[in-house]
């Protein structure tokens, strides 16, 4: 069995994923071990959809015409800031530049960008696809709860030998994610996720971020 210290440090967000199969019994699993996730006063304030198959090929399709015309969404939330700051500017490009130099992308190369940038609508490979969605009137606590659910499906498919990558992508093209899936206009759909076997051959996977030591943003007090 992995340990918890296992399953949280070997998480990453997986972008290739193998042509197999997840077993929609192992699906329900790790969701149900999820919903054990904390939530304010147990509201547990999470919606979840599943697509597979023909339902999923079909957004993807629409996903990637869009994407090659330049045509977005407009968006139910800014999961960015609108002015990026320090140390948070200087995180997020070590984690852009890292992934293109480990796929031999050029800072320059801005075709090749967007063409990994469109794996997203793809879900890199993977079989499965998650979409995560919370009632829209509910305030930013459950926010949070919902942030809470979203790390322990990770984690729990982590336990099944399974590998996942949250895409905060699909925020930026809600109305049509929303339509082709099924999502109700008064809900917002938060983000999605990959999920599947990963393809350990692919070197996109060779790809780990690097962590802050805790000196960095632990505070201590006698």
């Amino acid at each position: 069995m992995m340990t918890v210290e296992e399953a949280i440090v070997g998480r990453r967000s997986v972008r290739a994923y193998e042509k197999k199969a997840v077993p929609r019994e192992t699906i329900e699993k790790i969701l149900r071990i999820a919903s054990r996730a904390p939530s304010g006063t147990n509201i547990q304030p999470w919606h979840v959809y599943v697509l597979q198959g023909a339902r999923k090929d079909a957004l993807t399709a629409e996903l990637l015409e869009l994407s090659a015309a330049g045509k977005t969404d407009k968006r139910e939330y800014n999961y960015y800031p609108e002015e990026w700051r320090e140390p948070y500017l200087s995180r997020r490009r070590a984690c852009g530049f890292g992934l293109y130099k480990t796929l031999g992308i050029g800072r320059n190369d801005k075709v090749r960008m967007q063409e990994q940038h469109a794996q997203n609508w793809k879900f890199f490979g993977a079989p499965v696809a998650l979409f995560f969605s919370i009632d829209g009137y509910l305030e930013k606590g459950s926010w949070l709860d919902l942030g809470m659910f979203v790390q322990s499906v990770m984690i729990a498919a982590r336990g099944e030998g399974l590998a996942t990558c949250p895409q905060a992508a699909f925020a930026y093209q809600p109305a049509t994610v929303k339509r082709i899936v099924g999502i109700p206009d008064a809900q917002t759909l938060v983000c999605g996720m990959s999920l599947g076997f990963e393809d350990k051959g692919d070197v996109v996977n060779s790809f780990v971020t690097v962590r802050e030591p805790i000196e960095r943003f632990v505070t201590w007090l006698d």
